[in-house]
């Protein structure tokens, strides 16, 4: 697969169609949070399908759209729903839509996700800021390094920006928001965790997990894009210790809904501050 030919003829494309807007800033709509791209003003939306090479999001609560438009007195670009890797598809075409939206100028990138909430003080409808994350998923680096985007072994100590990470703890602070914050590790999915997994990842220092979001911040870090990342958890670990509990799908992509209110704000005030 000629990825590079893939890449260029996508971001090609999608230059033609913003017809001269420059996005500014990146987003990432994860499961239910589709939400703030209703905020985005004269907002252009191209489906996914439409674009030479893209993959097709399947997952539930993604749209399959990316949305260019004013957030925040900004031109943004948003994933109004990713690609997972649990879908079939290979880490490649996961993290193109970054690498394109890279393309066509961000300098910066913004991801969120729903994720089930490892450590025990969490509560469904908690919002938190991803200051670390561990990744269990295919590293997207593997194979021949894409020179024109970053080097062989990009550096992540610092995959989340403190920046940005102060940004939104000041913003929260000042509008009375509670904010979790915390390490975020990513698995293949598709199945949700057993309780046995969550004591696990709990264990190696994990206090959310989901099933995407670290291989998109792992490619906009290896072309030295400041990411900020949240997590709206959506489920918790100590509810499996109930015998009759069963984790929903559906039930996820409401609680993410629930607190979207809450994470668009955010969002919106950081990059009108930017």
């Amino acid at each position: 697969m000629d990825i590079l030919g893939i890449i260029h003829a996508a971001a090609d494309y999608l230059t033609q169609r913003l017809e001269g807007r420059k996005p500014e800033i990146g987003i990432v709509l994860g499961s239910g949070l589709g939400k703030l791209a209703d905020e985005i003003q004269d907002p252009l939306v191209i489906p996914y399908g439409e674009i030479p090479g893209f993959p097709v999001s399947t997952a539930i609560g993604h749209k399959g759209n990316f949305i260019i438009g004013t957030l925040g007195g900004k031109t943004v670009i948003a994933m109004q729903g990713r690609i997972h890797y649990y879908e079939g598809y290979g880490m490649a075409q996961v993290v193109l839509p970054i690498r394109v939206m890279i393309k066509v100028g961000i300098s910066r990138l913004f991801v969120s996700n729903a994720a089930g909430g490892t450590n025990l003080s969490f509560h469904v409808g908690d919002l938190m800021i991803i200051r670390d994350h561990i990744n269990l998923l295919p590293n997207p680096l593997i194979g021949p390094n894409l020179d024109e985007f970053g080097p062989r072994f990009p550096d992540m100590t610092r995959p989340y920006d403190p920046g940005l990470i102060r940004m939104a703890e000041k913003l929260a602070d000042q509008e009375g928001i509670d904010l979790r914050k915390g390490v975020y590790v990513a698995v293949t999915g598709p199945c949700y965790e057993t309780p046995a997994e969550y004591r696990y990842f709990r264990q190696i220092g994990a206090d959310a997990v989901g099933m995407s979001t670290v291989p998109e911040v792992i490619v906009a870090r290896h072309s030295d894009i400041p990411v900020f990342g949240m997590s709206v958890i959506t489920d918790v670990a100590h509810a499996t210790d109930d015998e009759e509990y069963v984790t929903d799908g559906e039930a996820i992509v409401a609680a993410a809904n629930a607190a979207a209110d809450k994470m668009t704000f955010i969002f919106k005030k950081m990059i009108a501050s930017l």
